[in-house]
Protein backbone atom coordinates (compact mmCIF):
# COMPACT_ATOMS: atom_id res chain seq x y z
CA UNK A 1 0.00 0.00 0.00
CA UNK A 2 1.39 3.51 -1.12
CA UNK A 3 1.87 5.73 1.89
CA UNK A 4 -0.77 8.12 -0.20
CA UNK A 5 -3.28 5.26 0.47
CA UNK A 6 -2.31 4.48 4.02
CA UNK A 7 -2.74 8.77 4.66
CA UNK A 8 -5.86 8.85 2.78
CA UNK A 9 -7.60 5.53 4.74
CA UNK A 10 -6.96 7.37 8.00
CA UNK A 11 -9.22 9.72 9.73
CA UNK A 12 -7.38 12.72 10.67
CA UNK A 13 -8.31 15.05 13.73
CA UNK A 14 -6.72 17.81 11.55
CA UNK A 15 -5.61 17.95 7.89
CA UNK A 16 -3.46 21.38 6.65
CA UNK A 17 -3.20 22.17 2.90
CA UNK A 18 0.27 24.01 2.93
CA UNK A 19 3.78 23.30 4.13
CA UNK A 20 4.86 26.61 4.71
CA UNK A 21 5.26 28.91 7.78
CA UNK A 22 2.03 29.17 8.50
CA UNK A 23 1.29 25.62 7.84
CA UNK A 24 4.10 24.49 10.13
CA UNK A 25 2.84 26.47 12.91
CA UNK A 26 -0.52 25.19 13.29
CA UNK A 27 0.70 22.08 13.18
CA UNK A 28 3.13 22.05 16.03
CA UNK A 29 0.45 24.17 17.59
CA UNK A 30 -2.30 21.48 17.56
CA UNK A 31 0.04 18.39 17.44
CA UNK A 32 0.78 20.00 21.18
CA UNK A 33 -2.75 20.09 22.30
CA UNK A 34 -2.56 16.18 21.32
CA UNK A 35 -4.50 16.28 18.16
CA UNK A 36 -3.24 13.76 14.68
CA UNK A 37 -2.46 15.93 12.15
CA UNK A 38 -1.58 15.99 8.66
CA UNK A 39 0.50 18.62 6.05
CA UNK A 40 -0.35 18.13 2.46
CA UNK A 41 2.09 19.70 0.70
CA UNK A 42 2.10 20.44 -3.17
CA UNK A 43 5.44 20.71 -3.62
CA UNK A 44 8.45 18.03 -4.04
CA UNK A 45 10.32 17.62 -1.05
CA UNK A 46 13.47 19.34 -1.46
CA UNK A 47 11.24 22.21 -2.55
CA UNK A 48 8.83 22.00 0.32
CA UNK A 49 7.91 25.54 2.41
CA UNK A 50 6.59 27.62 -0.36
CA UNK A 51 8.00 30.99 0.55
CA UNK A 52 9.07 30.94 3.86
CA UNK A 53 12.45 29.43 1.97
CA UNK A 54 13.38 32.72 0.62
CA UNK A 55 12.57 34.86 3.74
CA UNK A 56 14.89 36.36 6.28
CA UNK A 57 13.45 37.74 8.98
CA UNK A 58 10.54 38.18 11.16
CA UNK A 59 9.14 41.71 11.96
CA UNK A 60 8.16 41.87 15.97
CA UNK A 61 7.37 44.18 18.46
CA UNK A 62 8.83 44.50 21.76
CA UNK A 63 9.74 46.73 24.72
CA UNK A 64 13.21 46.23 25.56
CA UNK A 65 16.14 43.86 24.38
CA UNK A 66 14.43 40.75 23.08
CA UNK A 67 16.52 37.90 21.57
CA UNK A 68 18.23 39.43 18.89
CA UNK A 69 16.17 42.83 18.59
CA UNK A 70 17.09 45.88 20.55
CA UNK A 71 16.09 49.15 22.75
CA UNK A 72 12.17 49.26 22.24
CA UNK A 73 9.22 49.03 18.75
CA UNK A 74 6.34 49.28 20.37
CA UNK A 75 2.49 49.03 19.05
CA UNK A 76 1.96 52.44 18.03
CA UNK A 77 5.57 52.77 15.87
CA UNK A 78 4.69 49.66 14.15
CA UNK A 79 1.57 50.33 13.31
CA UNK A 80 2.65 53.19 12.19
CA UNK A 81 4.73 51.90 9.84
CA UNK A 82 2.18 49.94 8.26
CA UNK A 83 -0.53 52.65 7.50
CA UNK A 84 2.29 54.60 5.88
CA UNK A 85 3.11 51.75 3.38
CA UNK A 86 -0.51 50.56 3.42
CA UNK A 87 -1.97 53.90 2.94
CA UNK A 88 -4.61 53.13 6.10
CA UNK A 89 -5.87 49.78 3.32
CA UNK A 90 -5.93 47.60 6.80
CA UNK A 91 -7.86 45.77 8.74
CA UNK A 92 -7.35 47.59 12.18
CA UNK A 93 -8.36 45.20 14.51
CA UNK A 94 -6.76 42.73 13.17
CA UNK A 95 -3.75 44.57 12.17
CA UNK A 96 -3.17 45.54 15.70
CA UNK A 97 -4.09 42.08 17.45
CA UNK A 98 -1.27 40.60 15.48
CA UNK A 99 1.29 43.46 16.35
CA UNK A 100 0.31 42.44 19.66
CA UNK A 101 0.78 38.76 19.09
CA UNK A 102 4.14 39.02 17.29
CA UNK A 103 6.38 39.91 20.76
CA UNK A 104 5.27 36.12 22.10
CA UNK A 105 5.82 34.87 18.93
CA UNK A 106 9.64 35.26 18.63
CA UNK A 107 10.53 33.49 22.50
CA UNK A 108 7.84 30.30 20.80
CA UNK A 109 10.10 30.80 17.72
CA UNK A 110 13.36 30.09 19.58
CA UNK A 111 11.74 27.38 21.48
CA UNK A 112 10.66 25.44 18.89
CA UNK A 113 13.62 25.28 16.75
CA UNK A 114 14.59 28.72 14.95
CA UNK A 115 17.65 30.43 15.64
CA UNK A 116 18.78 34.10 15.01
CA UNK A 117 21.47 36.28 13.98
CA UNK A 118 22.59 38.69 16.46
CA UNK A 119 21.56 42.19 16.06
CA UNK A 120 21.75 43.53 12.26
CA UNK A 121 23.06 47.05 11.88
CA UNK A 122 23.48 49.14 8.82
CA UNK A 123 22.00 50.69 5.70
CA UNK A 124 18.67 48.43 6.34
CA UNK A 125 18.15 50.23 10.17
CA UNK A 126 16.86 46.72 11.22
CA UNK A 127 18.06 46.17 14.41
CA UNK A 128 15.37 47.35 16.41
CA UNK A 129 12.16 45.84 14.33
CA UNK A 130 13.59 42.81 12.02
CA UNK A 131 14.92 38.97 13.90
CA UNK A 132 17.23 37.67 11.15
CA UNK A 133 16.64 33.53 11.25
CA UNK A 134 19.99 31.80 11.20
CA UNK A 135 20.61 29.92 7.78
CA UNK A 136 17.60 31.89 6.62
CA UNK A 137 13.95 30.72 5.62
CA UNK A 138 15.38 27.46 4.62
CA UNK A 139 16.93 27.09 8.41
CA UNK A 140 13.13 28.22 10.00
CA UNK A 141 11.55 25.79 7.68
CA UNK A 142 13.67 22.22 8.37
CA UNK A 143 13.86 23.89 12.02
CA UNK A 144 9.72 23.39 11.97
CA UNK A 145 9.74 20.69 9.94
CA UNK A 146 11.99 18.40 12.70
CA UNK A 147 9.82 20.23 15.21
CA UNK A 148 6.38 18.84 13.79
CA UNK A 149 8.35 15.30 12.99
CA UNK A 150 9.07 15.01 16.77
CA UNK A 151 5.46 15.63 17.81
CA UNK A 152 3.88 13.24 15.37
CA UNK A 153 2.52 15.29 12.34
CA UNK A 154 2.79 13.43 9.57
CA UNK A 155 3.68 15.09 5.89
CA UNK A 156 2.46 14.34 2.40
CA UNK A 157 4.08 15.71 -0.29
CA UNK A 158 3.43 16.70 -4.15
CA UNK A 159 0.11 15.89 -2.49
CA UNK A 160 -2.06 19.51 -4.53
CA UNK A 161 -5.48 19.74 -2.85
CA UNK A 162 -7.89 20.16 -5.72
CA UNK A 163 -10.95 20.82 -3.95
CA UNK A 164 -12.68 21.41 -0.40
CA UNK A 165 -15.60 19.49 0.41
CA UNK A 166 -18.12 21.76 2.23
CA UNK A 167 -21.72 20.85 3.50
CA UNK A 168 -23.70 23.82 5.24
CA UNK A 169 -21.34 25.75 7.34
CA UNK A 170 -18.95 22.91 7.85
CA UNK A 171 -15.78 20.98 5.91
CA UNK A 172 -15.69 17.42 5.43
CA UNK A 173 -13.11 16.36 3.16
CA UNK A 174 -10.45 17.33 0.79
CA UNK A 175 -9.52 16.11 -2.77
CA UNK A 176 -6.25 15.28 -3.04
CA UNK A 177 -4.44 14.43 -6.23
CA UNK A 178 -1.34 12.02 -5.63
CA UNK A 179 0.98 9.96 -8.01
CA UNK A 180 -2.19 11.31 -10.45
CA UNK A 181 -4.98 9.88 -8.77
CA UNK A 182 -7.61 12.10 -6.56
CA UNK A 183 -8.21 10.72 -3.19
CA UNK A 184 -10.57 12.12 -0.65
CA UNK A 185 -8.70 12.87 2.95
CA UNK A 186 -11.37 13.06 5.66
CA UNK A 187 -10.72 15.19 9.34
CA UNK A 188 -13.03 16.97 11.83
CA UNK A 189 -11.28 20.57 10.80
CA UNK A 190 -9.03 22.05 8.42
CA UNK A 191 -6.45 24.55 7.84
CA UNK A 192 -6.10 26.32 4.59
CA UNK A 193 -2.35 28.05 4.37
CA UNK A 194 -1.49 27.23 0.79
CA UNK A 195 -0.81 30.93 -0.29
CA UNK A 196 -1.40 33.01 -3.02
CA UNK A 197 -1.97 32.55 -6.70
CA UNK A 198 1.23 34.27 -8.12
CA UNK A 199 2.66 31.02 -9.57
CA UNK A 200 -0.49 31.19 -12.04
CA UNK A 201 0.77 33.73 -14.85
CA UNK A 202 -2.35 33.62 -16.40
CA UNK A 203 -4.39 34.59 -13.46
CA UNK A 204 -1.95 37.31 -13.11
CA UNK A 205 -2.86 38.45 -16.65
CA UNK A 206 -6.39 38.55 -15.92
CA UNK A 207 -6.02 40.67 -13.07
CA UNK A 208 -3.04 42.97 -14.12
CA UNK A 209 -3.15 43.05 -17.99
CA UNK A 210 -0.77 41.23 -20.27
CA UNK A 211 1.87 42.99 -19.05
CA UNK A 212 1.89 40.77 -15.90
CA UNK A 213 3.29 38.19 -18.39
CA UNK A 214 6.63 39.78 -17.97
CA UNK A 215 6.64 39.80 -14.13
CA UNK A 216 9.13 37.59 -12.50
CA UNK A 217 7.82 35.46 -9.56
CA UNK A 218 10.72 35.64 -7.22
CA UNK A 219 8.51 33.08 -4.90
CA UNK A 220 7.79 29.27 -5.29
CA UNK A 221 6.32 28.04 -8.42
CA UNK A 222 3.44 25.98 -6.51
CA UNK A 223 1.87 28.63 -5.02
CA UNK A 224 -0.67 29.12 -8.23
CA UNK A 225 -4.10 29.42 -5.96
CA UNK A 226 -6.13 26.46 -6.42
CA UNK A 227 -7.22 26.06 -3.21
CA UNK A 228 -8.12 30.18 -3.22
CA UNK A 229 -10.02 29.86 -6.57
CA UNK A 230 -12.27 26.76 -4.91
CA UNK A 231 -13.06 28.42 -2.17
CA UNK A 232 -13.92 31.39 -3.42
CA UNK A 233 -15.92 29.50 -6.30
CA UNK A 234 -18.05 27.70 -3.58
CA UNK A 235 -19.08 31.37 -1.85
CA UNK A 236 -16.54 32.02 0.95
CA UNK A 237 -15.91 35.48 1.22
CA UNK A 238 -13.21 37.53 0.04
CA UNK A 239 -10.64 40.17 1.02
CA UNK A 240 -8.18 42.36 -1.14
CA UNK A 241 -7.95 42.87 -4.65
CA UNK A 242 -6.16 41.03 -7.21
CA UNK A 243 -4.12 43.93 -8.38
CA UNK A 244 -2.32 44.35 -5.37
CA UNK A 245 0.95 41.83 -3.90
CA UNK A 246 3.87 42.09 -2.34
CA UNK A 247 5.57 43.23 -5.63
CA UNK A 248 9.60 44.45 -5.27
CA UNK A 249 11.71 45.74 -7.78
CA UNK A 250 14.20 42.82 -8.26
CA UNK A 251 17.21 42.20 -10.64
CA UNK A 252 16.07 41.79 -14.38
CA UNK A 253 18.41 38.63 -15.07
CA UNK A 254 16.59 36.65 -12.18
CA UNK A 255 14.93 33.31 -13.17
CA UNK A 256 10.97 32.97 -13.82
CA UNK A 257 10.30 31.44 -10.83
CA UNK A 258 11.96 30.82 -7.94
CA UNK A 259 14.89 33.25 -8.11
CA UNK A 260 14.17 34.16 -4.01
CA UNK A 261 15.65 36.45 -1.91
CA UNK A 262 18.81 36.45 -3.50
CA UNK A 263 18.01 38.68 -6.44
CA UNK A 264 16.46 41.65 -4.29
CA UNK A 265 18.24 45.00 -5.36
CA UNK A 266 18.62 47.28 -2.68
CA UNK A 267 20.36 49.88 -4.61
CA UNK A 268 18.03 52.41 -5.43
CA UNK A 269 17.63 54.35 -2.70
CA UNK A 270 21.18 55.47 -3.60
CA UNK A 271 20.24 55.74 -7.23
CA UNK A 272 18.64 57.11 -10.31
CA UNK A 273 15.79 55.44 -11.77
CA UNK A 274 15.28 55.20 -15.46
CA UNK A 275 13.08 53.60 -17.41
CA UNK A 276 14.08 52.04 -20.94
CA UNK A 277 13.14 56.09 -22.46
CA UNK A 278 15.75 56.80 -20.15
CA UNK A 279 13.50 58.93 -17.96
CA UNK A 280 12.99 59.34 -14.01
CA UNK A 281 9.49 58.69 -12.76
CA UNK A 282 9.68 58.48 -9.03
CA UNK A 283 11.66 59.63 -6.01
CA UNK A 284 13.50 57.22 -5.42
CA UNK A 285 15.07 58.92 -1.56
CA UNK A 286 11.29 58.13 -0.67
CA UNK A 287 11.87 56.45 2.75
CA UNK A 288 14.35 53.74 4.28
CA UNK A 289 14.19 50.80 1.99
CA UNK A 290 12.46 48.30 4.76
CA UNK A 291 9.49 50.74 4.26
CA UNK A 292 9.69 51.61 0.97
CA UNK A 293 10.92 48.63 -1.29
CA UNK A 294 8.36 47.03 -1.80
CA UNK A 295 6.72 49.92 -4.12
CA UNK A 296 8.79 49.38 -6.91
CA UNK A 297 7.90 46.50 -7.93
CA UNK A 298 4.72 48.04 -8.87
CA UNK A 299 6.52 51.32 -9.96
CA UNK A 300 8.36 49.52 -12.64
CA UNK A 301 5.17 47.19 -13.67
CA UNK A 302 3.88 50.65 -15.16
CA UNK A 303 6.84 51.30 -16.78
CA UNK A 304 7.67 50.78 -20.92
CA UNK A 305 8.34 47.14 -21.01
CA UNK A 306 7.68 46.66 -17.21
CA UNK A 307 11.77 47.59 -16.85
CA UNK A 308 13.76 49.91 -15.50
CA UNK A 309 17.49 50.66 -14.19
CA UNK A 310 19.07 52.13 -11.19
CA UNK A 311 22.19 53.69 -11.90
CA UNK A 312 24.42 54.66 -8.83
CA UNK A 313 28.55 55.72 -9.30
CA UNK A 314 31.73 54.61 -7.49
CA UNK A 315 30.50 56.23 -3.62
CA UNK A 316 27.33 54.06 -3.42
CA UNK A 317 28.59 50.45 -4.47
CA UNK A 318 29.03 49.35 -1.29
CA UNK A 319 26.28 51.01 0.16
CA UNK A 320 23.86 48.22 -0.16
CA UNK A 321 23.65 44.54 -0.09
CA UNK A 322 24.17 43.55 -3.75
CA UNK A 323 22.20 41.11 -6.06
CA UNK A 324 23.73 37.75 -6.74
CA UNK A 325 24.16 38.88 -10.46
CA UNK A 326 27.18 41.74 -10.62
CA UNK A 327 26.38 45.02 -11.60
CA UNK A 328 26.82 46.34 -15.53
CA UNK A 329 30.26 48.78 -14.99
CA UNK A 330 31.07 51.76 -17.18
CA UNK A 331 33.81 54.20 -17.43
CA UNK A 332 31.29 56.76 -18.64
CA UNK A 333 27.28 57.24 -18.67
CA UNK A 334 27.28 57.19 -22.30
CA UNK A 335 28.94 53.78 -22.70
CA UNK A 336 27.02 52.61 -19.72
CA UNK A 337 23.93 53.76 -21.96
CA UNK A 338 25.00 51.42 -24.73
CA UNK A 339 25.55 48.53 -22.60
CA UNK A 340 21.69 49.03 -21.30
CA UNK A 341 20.46 50.05 -25.16
CA UNK A 342 18.83 53.03 -23.71
CA UNK A 343 19.15 56.25 -25.81
CA UNK A 344 22.61 57.77 -24.71
CA UNK A 345 21.83 61.14 -25.07
CA UNK A 346 18.69 61.34 -22.96
CA UNK A 347 20.60 59.13 -20.32
CA UNK A 348 23.33 61.81 -20.04
CA UNK A 349 20.76 64.71 -19.97
CA UNK A 350 18.87 62.78 -16.65
CA UNK A 351 21.78 62.17 -15.23
CA UNK A 352 23.48 65.86 -15.70
CA UNK A 353 19.79 67.47 -14.63
CA UNK A 354 19.84 65.29 -11.58
CA UNK A 355 23.54 65.96 -10.76
CA UNK A 356 22.03 69.75 -11.41
CA UNK A 357 19.61 69.80 -9.28
CA UNK A 358 21.61 68.15 -6.28
CA UNK A 359 22.42 70.31 -3.08
CA UNK A 360 24.93 70.66 -0.48
CA UNK A 361 24.47 68.63 2.87
CA UNK A 362 25.39 65.79 5.13
CA UNK A 363 24.92 62.37 3.64
CA UNK A 364 23.92 59.72 5.98
CA UNK A 365 23.03 56.30 4.14
CA UNK A 366 21.69 54.71 7.07
CA UNK A 367 19.08 57.44 7.97
CA UNK A 368 16.83 59.77 6.67
CA UNK A 369 19.13 62.47 5.77
CA UNK A 370 17.15 65.51 4.32
CA UNK A 371 20.05 65.53 1.58
CA UNK A 372 17.26 66.46 -1.58
CA UNK A 373 17.01 67.96 -5.05
CA UNK A 374 15.94 71.16 -5.47
CA UNK A 375 13.47 72.35 -8.75
CA UNK A 376 13.27 68.81 -10.34
CA UNK A 377 10.62 66.91 -10.79
CA UNK A 378 10.03 63.90 -9.31
CA UNK A 379 12.52 65.30 -6.43
CA UNK A 380 14.19 63.14 -4.46
CA UNK A 381 13.98 63.83 -0.87
CA UNK A 382 17.03 61.80 0.64
CA UNK A 383 20.42 60.43 -0.25
CA UNK A 384 20.88 63.00 -3.38
CA UNK A 385 23.97 62.95 -4.09
CA UNK A 386 25.78 63.56 -7.70
CA UNK A 387 26.17 60.97 -9.74
CA UNK A 388 29.32 61.58 -10.72
CA UNK A 389 32.35 59.73 -9.84
CA UNK A 390 33.59 56.81 -12.17
CA UNK A 391 32.98 53.97 -12.82
CA UNK A 392 29.28 53.99 -13.03
CA UNK A 393 27.29 50.84 -12.72
CA UNK A 394 24.17 49.82 -13.27
CA UNK A 395 21.12 46.96 -12.51
CA UNK A 396 18.16 46.31 -14.44
CA UNK A 397 15.21 45.90 -12.91
CA UNK A 398 12.08 44.29 -13.05
CA UNK A 399 9.04 43.67 -11.29
CA UNK A 400 9.14 40.10 -8.76
CA UNK A 401 6.18 39.31 -7.25
CA UNK A 402 6.61 37.53 -3.94
CA UNK A 403 2.59 36.87 -3.16
CA UNK A 404 -0.60 38.16 -4.13
CA UNK A 405 -3.24 39.55 -1.78
CA UNK A 406 -6.44 38.33 -2.68
CA UNK A 407 -7.68 36.11 -0.08
CA UNK A 408 -10.06 34.92 2.42
CA UNK A 409 -11.31 36.36 4.86
CA UNK A 410 -10.79 35.30 8.60
CA UNK A 411 -11.92 36.75 11.89
CA UNK A 412 -9.52 37.15 14.84
CA UNK A 413 -9.81 33.64 15.14
CA UNK A 414 -8.60 33.03 11.80
CA UNK A 415 -11.88 31.14 10.72
CA UNK A 416 -12.82 31.37 7.49
CA UNK A 417 -15.88 33.67 6.37
CA UNK A 418 -18.41 31.42 4.64
CA UNK A 419 -21.48 33.50 2.64
CA UNK A 420 -23.50 32.97 6.34
CA UNK A 421 -20.82 33.54 8.62
CA UNK A 422 -17.91 31.78 9.73
CA UNK A 423 -17.51 27.88 8.78
CA UNK A 424 -17.38 25.92 12.00
CA UNK A 425 -14.02 23.87 11.34
CA UNK A 426 -12.16 25.67 8.43
CA UNK A 427 -9.24 27.72 9.67
CA UNK A 428 -6.78 29.91 7.49
CA UNK A 429 -3.52 31.21 7.95
CA UNK A 430 -0.36 33.28 5.62
CA UNK A 431 -0.81 34.18 2.32
CA UNK A 432 -3.91 33.09 1.66
CA UNK A 433 -5.47 35.65 4.44
CA UNK A 434 -2.64 38.10 4.31
CA UNK A 435 -4.75 40.55 2.08
CA UNK A 436 -7.09 40.89 5.45
CA UNK A 437 -4.10 43.10 6.60
CA UNK A 438 -1.89 43.96 4.05
CA UNK A 439 -4.16 45.76 1.19
CA UNK A 440 -1.27 47.34 -0.55
CA UNK A 441 2.44 47.79 0.02
CA UNK A 442 4.60 45.92 1.99
CA UNK A 443 6.39 46.64 5.55
CA UNK A 444 9.80 44.27 5.38
CA UNK A 445 9.53 41.01 7.82
CA UNK A 446 5.69 41.47 8.27
CA UNK A 447 4.64 38.17 6.10
CA UNK A 448 6.21 36.13 8.32
CA UNK A 449 4.39 37.91 11.30
CA UNK A 450 1.13 37.43 10.04
CA UNK A 451 2.10 33.90 9.31
CA UNK A 452 3.07 32.90 12.38
CA UNK A 453 0.69 35.15 14.33
CA UNK A 454 -2.45 33.82 12.14
CA UNK A 455 -0.82 30.02 12.00
CA UNK A 456 -0.39 29.72 15.51
CA UNK A 457 -4.08 31.19 16.26
CA UNK A 458 -5.32 28.18 13.86
CA UNK A 459 -3.70 25.72 15.19
CA UNK A 460 -4.85 26.27 18.38
CA UNK A 461 -8.51 27.01 17.35
CA UNK A 462 -8.68 23.49 15.49
CA UNK A 463 -7.29 21.69 18.23
CA UNK A 464 -9.86 23.08 20.41
CA UNK A 465 -12.65 22.31 17.89
CA UNK A 466 -11.61 18.57 18.00
CA UNK A 467 -10.68 18.09 21.46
Amino acid sequence: MSEAIARASETWDIIIAGGGNAALCAAIEAAERGAKVLILEGAPKPYRGGNSRHTRNFRCMHHGDLGPLVETYDEAEFFDDLIRVTKGETDEALARMCIRSSEDCLPWMQAHGVRFQPSLAGTLSLDRTNAFFLGGGKALVNAYYLTAQDLGVKVLYEAQVRHVGIEGARATHLEVEVDGVTRHFHARAFVLASGGFQGDIDWLARAWGESARNFLIRGTPYNRGVVLKDMLDQGARSVGDPTQCHAVAIDGRAPKYDGGIVTRLDCVPFSVVVNRNAERFYDEGEDVWPKRYAIWGRLVAAQPGQVAYSIIDARSIDLFMPSVYPPIAAGSIAELAAKLELPAERLRTTIAAFNAACRPGDFHPQRLDGLATGGLEPPKTNWARPIEEPPFYAYSLRPGVTFTYLGLKVDDRARVAGPDGPYENLWSAGEMMAGSILGQGYLAGFGMTIGTVFGRIAGQEAAAHVA
